[in-house]
């Protein structure tokens, strides 16, 4: 892949059919021809954003970072007079490069709040036993038939 080549948007532009298809994303030009059949949203998706710059398109549906490094994959060159910004190619894990730093999240964990054990046994035993008994008064003064 030479990263190096640039192209003008009238030449990514005549590359719209199926035989020959190239978008652009962040600046990137992309070949997506061989990717056409192999595209989850179907090749439709792809021939219809050919010749132009997809980025809008491609952030809208929230790819994974399988499809973002298929970017790098099938790059061709770049967009004349786009200037590649550094957040831009952050964007992209190349399986080729070392492999990104996990950024680290910042996480609040919720604890539990252990109960004591004899509040779980207020809690669950003395009302089922209540309602045991209560079940039994009834049952010994003939007011409930089972």
């Amino acid at each position: 892949m030479d990263t190096e080549r640039m192209f003008t948007l009238s030449q990514v532009a005549q590359q719209k059919s199926k035989q020959d298809c190239w978008i652009i994303i962040h600046g990137r030009v992309i070949d997506v021809t061989k990717f056409l059949e192999e595209h989850p949203g179907g090749e439709e998706v792809l021939i219809e954003s050919a010749g132009k710059d997809a980025t809008k398109e491609f952030e809208d549906i929230g790819h994974s970072k399988a499809a973002k490094n298929y970017i790098l994959k099938y790059q061709i060159g770049y967009l004349q007079g786009y200037k590649i910004q550094d957040d831009d190619d952050n964007l992209f894990t190349d399986s080729y490069k070392e492999p990104m730093k996990a950024k680290e999240i910042e996480a609040f964990v919720i604890k539990q709040n252990s109960k004591p054990k004899h509040l779980v046994f207020v809690e669950y035993f003395v009302p089922f036993l209540s309602a045991a008994f209560f079940l039994y008064y009834r049952y010994l003064n003939g007011a409930l038939q089972l």
